[in-house]
């Protein structure tokens, strides 16, 4: 199932928040997001039919293995365009941080190697 930008948004988030809270909760995702709870809750019913993520009733939500893939996928693009922003671009870290959030759904697999392989040189 092809996951739209927003589902990246919300996978990436849950990553980040398990990493930072140990656990996550549809309200620290909106809060985080600035969404509102039933729009997160929407948005975990539509993970959960992919298999991306799991939630107890109620309770916690935690990131199947092919979510916490997926999330981990987006969230080292995102670390990587915002490190060639920053290296190759110049580009304060404000700047490269909102844009590379949006870049890192729309960039290509071919585009995000040769990102890899000049920055790799420029180390």
């Amino acid at each position: 199932m092809k996951i739209q930008e927003s589902g990246e948004n919300y996978l990436e988030t849950i990553l980040l928040l398990e990493m930072r809270n140990g656990t996550v909760r549809a309200v620290d995702i909106a809060n985080e997001l600035g969404y509102s709870k039933p729009s997160v809750t929407r948005a975990m019913g539509v993970l959960k039919k992919a298999g991306l993520v799991d939630q107890e009733l109620y309770g916690t939500i935690q990131l199947t293995e092919a979510g916490r893939k997926r999330a981990n996928e987006i969230y080292d693009r995102h670390v990587l365009i915002k490190e060639f922003l920053m290296t190759v671009l110049s580009l304060d870290a404000r700047t490269a941080e909102t844009d590379a959030c949006r870049i890192e759904h729309i960039v290509s697999q071919t585009t995000i190697d040769r990102i890899r392989a000049l920055l790799q040189e420029k180390r």
